[in-house]
């Protein structure tokens, strides 16, 4: 379908949802956001922007307004738990000049986002929280139907719209819990991502708002857990006391951590159909709705940002709904498989993790860039120039 005086709902205001109205209102669609939120805001944490997401937002002009508040990332540093010695440093200014890496908190992003859409026409209308969807209608829960010519489910995890196309999945839990916290910089760190490798456990930190601020991501492995969620608050105490072990600048920013919140992470299968004609009205989904990923290789909002570009610019150049999930669907599900992995090597145990290291310390001391281009096939790919 074209896109020219096509009406578009994107249920969902995160950052896949944003992404995509700005997307597809930028190739001629009336889009209109629904948010079940009062208000279109995103608490909490960081997130890490690859160069592979980077590329939308420089495509959309959103590069300059991403750096006034982001941090540009310079490296990667793998280290032990212990006392924080490092294992391997990836250095990311061996990237391409214009593969830019940045940390950036989640409300900016959400932020210069929101402010890009609303300057490009789109509508936004808050406190709508879809019940259910049949037949392309949205029922919302106040009673009201919501219809357009195409629905795109960026509503997340417990989406109605992936529901609609795909019926009720079953996730599991994958044995690991994850605490996030932002506590202050007063350490100074310098703007990398460091992941502190232990036994069953990790830690990874970064600098957000130009360094002001410090995100913490701190995951371990736990035999059993009920919810699955963002929102449930947890005592820093039994933080710190998870994580006992961990020495150096771990333990420092762990003794700092006032406020943090606690999940289990759960695996959802990728959906089987990210797309349908229901009613006449042509129905999508991208994201974490059409593929959710574990927080390891910190992807999930750079494949949204990915997902989003090539709807639209599928949609607009004649393409199809179909296409759009063939484009898409080999690259996330090679994602997913790698950031599964990551989880794996972090937390190795005994024999196997002191030899895993030493050849880390080895190939990082004999080949120093080969480890940063191992991930070549996923940063270097640029959506915005090969669809």
């Amino acid at each position: 379908m074209g896109l020219s005086g096509q009406k578009v709902i994107v249920v969902g205001g995160g950052i896949g949802g944003l992404a995509s109205a700005l997307c597809l209102r930028r190739a001629g669609a009336d889009v209109t956001v629904l948010e079940q939120s009062q208000a279109i805001t995103e608490v909490g944490a960081g997130l890490q922007i690859s160069p592979n997401g980077l590329a939308v937002l420089r495509a959309l002009g959103l590069e300059p307004g991403l750096a006034e508040n982001a941090v540009r990332a310079q490296a990667v540093v793998l280290r032990d738990f212990a006392q924080g010695k490092p294992v391997v440093r990836l250095d990311l200014q061996q990237l391409a000049p214009d593969q830019g890496y940045y940390f950036v908190h989640r409300a900016d992003l959400i932020n210069l986002l929101v402010g890009a859409a609303r300057d490009m026409g789109v509508k936004i209308r808050l406190l709508q929280q879809v019940d259910r969807v049949v037949d392309g209608v949205l029922f919302l829960a106040n009673g009201s139907e919501v219809r357009g010519d195409l629905v795109v489910g960026a509503d997340g995890l417990h989406s109605k719209v992936r529901v609609a196309l795909n019926g009720a999945d079953t996730p599991f839990f994958t044995g690991q819990v994850a605490w996030r916290a932002v506590v202050p910089n007063d350490l100074e760190l310098q703007a990398e991502a460091q992941v502190f490798m232990g036994p069953g456990r990790h830690l990874v930190c970064y600098p957000l708002r130009g360094g002001r601020l410090v995100n913490l991501v701190a995951v371990e492995e736990r035999a059993s857990w009920v919810d699955e969620g963002w929102d449930i608050h947890d005592d820093p105490d039994n933080l710190r006391a998870a994580f006992a072990g961990f020495g150096g600048t771990a333990r420092a920013l762990l003794d700092r951590v006032e406020t943090v919140g606690l999940w289990g992470l759960f695996r959802h299968p990728v959906a089987a159909q990210w797309h349908g004609q229901k009613g006449g009205v042509g129905v999508a989904l991208l994201g974490d709705a059409a593929h959710p990923t574990l927080p390891f290789l910190a992807q999930g909002a750079n494949m949204a940002l990915e997902d989003a570009w090539v709807l639209a610019e599928c949609l607009a150049h004649g393409g199809t709904l179909a296409q759009y999930q063939a484009l898409r669907r080999d690259r996330v599900v090679r994602v997913i498989r790698a950031a599964n992995g990551n989880a794996w090597k972090y937390h190795l145990r005994g024999p196997l993790r002191v030899a895993a290291h030493l050849a880390l310390r080895f190939g990082g001391a004999i080949a120093p860039g080969r480890m940063l281009h191992q991930f070549d096939w996923l940063y270097g790919l640029d959506v915005t120039r090969s669809e």
